[in-house]
């Protein structure tokens, strides 16, 4: 029995504690007491893009730039046509002056002659008349001295021909050869019936004719045959 008093005595003493109240506390200050902090809550924003910062161009102004930098390319390719196009163009008038010079110098050097050989021709035609001056029937034995020297103005007149014609120049006989008349390079004395000829026929050679390098320097003069 005792021992039962004691526990229950024990039992008192441990729940009076609990049971004693709190001081006077105000309404406000225990419902600030009592109330739970609320919770601070952070939102992050989200991070900026990268170029973001610069300002942003409208579609005017594009459109505008695009149009300066479309003309401006424009002018450029214009340009360019226009100093490949003189590029061309001088380089052919380059090559067209290298020809020309060329074809000058190569003129120079086959007519260099002409004024020499214009001057020539009339020593050649004096040997040739000395030659045909000499009567057939007289070139016989009993005339040796005269034969020799007609034969030695024949070799001399040969090697004469021959060293002209490898500087470019050459004597034409139109009669002999039958030619027929050419005004570009005959010049007509005279014209006579020959009913054994066409019209038009060299028969006769007054002066024969002398070519440079393709060039007429003399033409030849010579009589022409005409029957109508």
């Amino acid at each position: 029995m005792l021992q039962r008093n004691l526990f229950q005595a024990s039992q008192r003493a441990v729940r009076s504690p609990l049971r004693t109240r709190s001081p006077f506390v105000p309404i406000s200050q225990r419902l600030h007491i009592t109330r739970a902090p609320s919770s601070t809550r952070w939102y992050t924003e989200p991070a900026a893009k990268e170029g973001s910062g610069a300002p942003e161009t409208k579609p005017d102004e594009q459109s505008s730039e695009t149009a300066q930098l479309k003309e401006q390319a424009e002018k450029k390719d214009a340009e360019i046509i226009d100093l490949k196009d003189k590029y061309l163009r001088s380089v052919a008038d380059f090559r067209n002056l290298q020809e020309r010079t060329k074809r000058e110098v190569q003129a120079a050097k086959d007519f260099a002659l002409q004024r020499f050989a214009r001057d020539l021709v009339e020593s050649v035609d004096n040997l040739d008349r000395a030659l045909t001056t000499v009567p057939k029937d007289k070139l016989s034995p009993e005339n040796s001295d005269l034969v020799t020297l007609h034969d030695g103005l024949r070799m001399t007149e040969n090697i004469l021909m021959q060293t002209l014609k490898k500087h470019g120049l050459e004597r034409f006989d139109p009669s002999v050869e039958g030619m027929k008349f050419d005004p570009n390079i005959h010049e007509a004395v005279f014209q006579t019936p020959q009913p054994d000829k066409e019209d038009g026929t060299v028969f006769h050679t007054q002066q024969k004719g002398f070519m440079l390098n393709g060039r007429v320097l003399r033409a030849a003069k010579v009589g022409v045959v005409k029957n109508s």
